[in-house]
């Protein structure tokens, strides 16, 4: 699949006492590039779709330097893996060429009541797959 980019400015209220990024908003543009990804292949409503929800399963991160406030950062995210009932994403955080952050994310899909697992729509199975090329 081809990688998806998201630019994103730092504004203060991303930024801790020490005036870099706050480690846990990098999740948050994560998850915005994920979104934006989904929403770019004709799912408008990734986090809950006909009773689904699609939930975070998994996260690992490695971070290699910080952002500071006014950066303007580009995320990316790949589709790396589909089955019917998750998908992961490699993704990473860039600020011009410089590595920044990079991680995987796995998301879950679940019944919205029963919190229990569930196969994702065969129209979307179908669709993540072929962008696995």
């Amino acid at each position: 699949m081809t990688e998806f980019r998201l630019p994103i400015r730092i504004y203060v209220e991303d930024t801790d006492a020490g005036g870099i990024v706050f480690y846990a908003n990098y999740l948050k543009y994560m998850e915005r590039a994920r979104t934006e990804l989904m929403r770019s292949l004709g799912f408008d409503k990734p986090a809950l779709f006909d009773g689904l929800q699609f939930v975070v399963h998994e996260v690992a991160l490695k971070y290699h330097s910080p952002a500071v406030l006014d950066d303007e950062i580009t995320v990316t995210a790949v589709l790396s893996k589909a089955s019917r009932a998750t998908f992961e994403m490699t993704q990473q955080v860039f600020r011009g060429e410089e590595l920044l952050v990079e991680g995987c994310v796995k998301v879950a899909c679940i019944d919205a009541q029963t919190k229990r697992p569930k196969g994702m729509p065969k129209n979307m199975y179908t669709t993540l797959n072929s962008q696995l090329g």
